[in-house]
């Protein structure tokens, strides 16, 4: 086996990747994971919903001499996903039961002649004799095993037939796998290294961190009006809600379409040919929102989700991370709002008091993690991200903890007496079992571990009597890491190297009041709008309005769904970019010639139109000469200047000198894009010097820098400060 990848096949990875998929560059661990399948070799990916898992099995599967075998568990992705390989001129197609015999024999046929490059099949599909040996004639090149953490009983969506695939790979032949998953704790991680047999794998494990993710949580009080207030402020925008069972998903759907919102219901109590037209519809935007059942899962590939509402609590963090995961996959906006009661857990309870008493136990520690979730004050991010074992130094600012957050406290001795607890009962009980111990509570596990006779039983209660205190400051400690859970026993923490500095060198942390969302108010409906519009943005509505009109009669032709044709981000780009020609349309991100070719003629059209009638400045020389990096810095700068970032951060982000992001704004703005750097301008330079530029600026015969740097010169005033002044005022004036 060769040690690297051949140099033309790394080429010919890039080729491919711009001329089918429309991209320029690889995005994070994907080429080198790629390169890992190419050379071989198991490969182990773990990486957040969004952040491109399918391309990495995709593209070497279009390099490799053979078919790629892609195990999948939701025919509704497999569908998703042929679709658009299809609409790239690819051959993938997928094997499972909703194809009839002579549909079967079809795919079969690519298969064995060599035509096939990707074969998506479900597990229960796999086991089939006749399928198995068929499979066994076609050549093989590696076997892709999607939503691995299905495989896991420790996972939120354990399936057992994924527990049975490595041992029908083993009868295919001596294949490499990849295994690829959005959602696994530490735990379940593990359980999917030893289920594959595949310890040795080298493991690309991505932030779970979806930065673009607004997440949100509120009292289930007068849960429909809110409901309806919600969709009606984010009208015209793609959601998903989710509900506990098909009665409710029905319900909603109804109580939506008499409200006047295109919605429609998605579960498993739907006839299949149902369920697939109201999936279709949601693609192709004949319906705005799609009501669904947690249990079901959606398995819907689409890009432009713009917020995910969870009306009643979920089963697990996994589900819920997993679900909310389908918000803003583009990395544009994504709102996550939950909607909390606690009868809701007690409902979940019910359901499980049938199973075994191990799957008792382990529901019954998902429903307290979802619990913990829903109630702490703390970060929502910072909690998620703790909870699939990453550590994550300071709270995010963009979720409704942060946002608005509850009654903080300091404690000092109170954290040194978790920590000597967990010490001194040796790292091997719960959070329940300590606040117990902490509070002096003699029961049956305290008395049985002689718990009771510790020096730090029921000290706690001098510093604080409530039990609850103690349960949420064992959590709180955990997210900041002076805790840590042991990946072997569920429940169990233990001291994390960080908690045993602080035995010996304390100092006072700061912990948050969780919600009593009993008592909380619910949002009002002026809080509601200005949650809705809070950003202005820099593209050109009215384009954009009319590009999307347009994407959406191209897909109905086509038979596609629209953001096959061009996803949001790309639209966004060509709203602000105007670009007239080919060679324009093919320098817009996530496009390339040869979606130019297939769809481009019309939009290219509409586009021109759209300048002329509108006497629109194209800034054509600048379009032209921008490589496709730049184009690429372009829009990513927009986009952060949308949200507000501080321009010395996009430098950092892109490993640029601030003069060159102040070089790329100027491009922008002199493209006719109205940018709006107030919040950064107002931090740097004083208000009377933006007064005195700007006025400079409006009697100046021209906006030359070195002219404006003459006139200022006895005052110290800074190019950058000029530059920045300039892009303001002709932003105000010009744009």
């Amino acid at each position: 086996m060769v040690n690297k990848v051949d140099k033309i096949v790394l080429d010919t990875l890039k080729e491919r990747l711009k001329e089918i998929f429309g991209y320029s560059q690889f995005r994070g661990d994907q080429e080198v994971i790629i390169q890992n399948i190419l050379l071989g070799k198991n490969t182990f990916v773990i990486m957040p919903t969004g952040a491109g898992k399918s391309l990495c099995y995709q593209l070497p599967a279009l390099v490799s001499d053979g078919m790629a075998i892609v195990i999948s568990p939701l025919i509704a992705l497999m569908k998703n996903q042929v679709d658009q390989l299809t609409a790239f001129g690819i051959n993938a197609q997928f094997l499972n039961s909703t194809l009839s015999k002579s549909e079967m024999n079809r795919v079969k046929t690519d298969a064995l002649n060599g035509s096939l490059k990707l074969l998506y099949i479900a597990p229960e599909s796999l086991t089939k004799e006749d399928n198995l040996d068929f499979l066994k004639k076609t050549k093989i090149s590696f076997v892709a095993i999607d939503e691995a953490h299905c495989i896991s009983e420790w996972g939120h969506d354990f399936r057992p037939e994924y527990r049975r695939i490595y041992g029908i790979i083993e009868n295919i032949g001596k294949l490499p796998i990849i295994a690829l998953t959005a959602t696994a704790t530490p735990k379940v991680q593990q359980d999917i290294r030893k289920n594959l047999q595949m310890e040795e794998a080298e493991t690309f494990k991505s932030s779970f961190n979806r930065k673009n993710l607004y997440y949100e949580i509120r009292p289930k009080k007068d849960v429909k009006k809110q409901l309806i207030r919600y969709v009606r402020n984010n009208k015209g925008k793609s959601g998903i809600i989710y509900c506990l069972s098909r009665k409710t998903v029905e319900e909603v759907a109804e109580l939506l379409k008499v409200n006047d919102v295109r919605a429609r219901p998605y579960h498993a109590g739907l006839d299949s040919n149902t369920r697939m037209a109201n999936q279709d519809a949601f693609l192709n935007e004949d319906c705005e929102v799609i009501v669904a059942t947690i249990a079901f899962g959606m398995g819907i590939d689409k890009p432009d989700v713009r917020f995910v509402i969870h009306y009643d609590v979920p089963k697990s963090l996994e589900g819920y991370y997993q679900e909310t995961g389908r918000a803003g996959r583009d990395g544009l906006e994504g709102n996550c709002l939950m909607f909390y009661s606690y009868d809701d857990i007690l409902k979940l309870e019910k359901f499980n008091k049938d199973k075994t008493v191990t799957e008792r136990d382990n529901a019954r520690h998902l429903l307290n993690e979802m619990v913990a979730y829903s109630t702490l004050g703390v970060c929502r991010r910072r909690q998620l991200l703790s909870y699939f074992g990453e550590y994550f130094e300071n709270d995010c600012g963009f979720c409704d903890n942060c946002l608005k957050s509850t009654e903080k406290t300091k404690i000092q001795q109170e954290a040194m007496l978790v920590l000597k607890a967990v010490e001194k009962t040796e790292q091997r009980f719960d959070g329940e079992h300590l606040a117990d111990l902490l509070t002096g509570k003699e029961n049956q596990y305290i008395r049985s571990y002689e718990h009771d006779k510790l020096d730090v039983f029921g000290k706690g209660s001098e510093l604080q009597d409530s039990r609850e205190f103690w349960v949420s400051a064992i959590r709180q400690l955990v997210i900041f890491n002076y805790l840590e859970k042991d990946i072997e026993n569920y429940g169990v923490i233990r001291l994390s190297d960080k908690g045993k500095k602080y035995l010996s060198d304390p100092y006072p942390i700061t912990i948050q009041k969780d919600h009593d969302f009993e008592h909380e108010e619910i949002k009002t409906d002026e809080e509601e709008k200005e949650g809705a519009n809070g950003s202005a943005h820099a593209y050109d509505e009215a384009l954009l309005g009319l590009l999307k009109a347009l994407r959406k009669k191209v897909a109905k032709e086509k038979n596609l769904p629209p953001f096959v044709i061009f996803q949001d981000p790309s639209m966004e780009e060509m709203a602000t970019t105007y670009p007239t020609t080919q060679q324009e349309m093919a320098q817009i991100n996530g496009v390339g010639m040869g979606k130019v070719q297939k769809f481009g003629k019309q939009f290219i059209e509409l586009i021109k139109n759209y300048v002329e009638e509108n006497e629109i400045e194209t800034a054509q020389d600048v379009v032209i000469k921008s490589t496709v990096n730049k184009s690429k810095i372009k829009i990513y700068i927009i986009q952060q200047v949308d949200r507000k970032v501080s321009l010395d951060e996009i430098a950092d982000a892109k490993d640029l000198a601030l003069a060159d992001v102040i070089e790329e704004i100027e491009h922008i703005c002199y493209s006719g894009t109205k940018l709006n750097l107030d919040y950064y301008i107002n931090q740097v330079i004083d208000k009377d010097r933006q007064h005195d530029i700007f006025d400079y600026f409006m009697t100046a015969e021209s906006d030359n820098i070195a002219a404006a740097a003459d006139e200022f010169s006895d005052e110290e005033v800074s190019e950058e400060e000029l530059r920045l002044m300039r892009i303001k005022f002709l932003s105000e004036l010009g744009n």
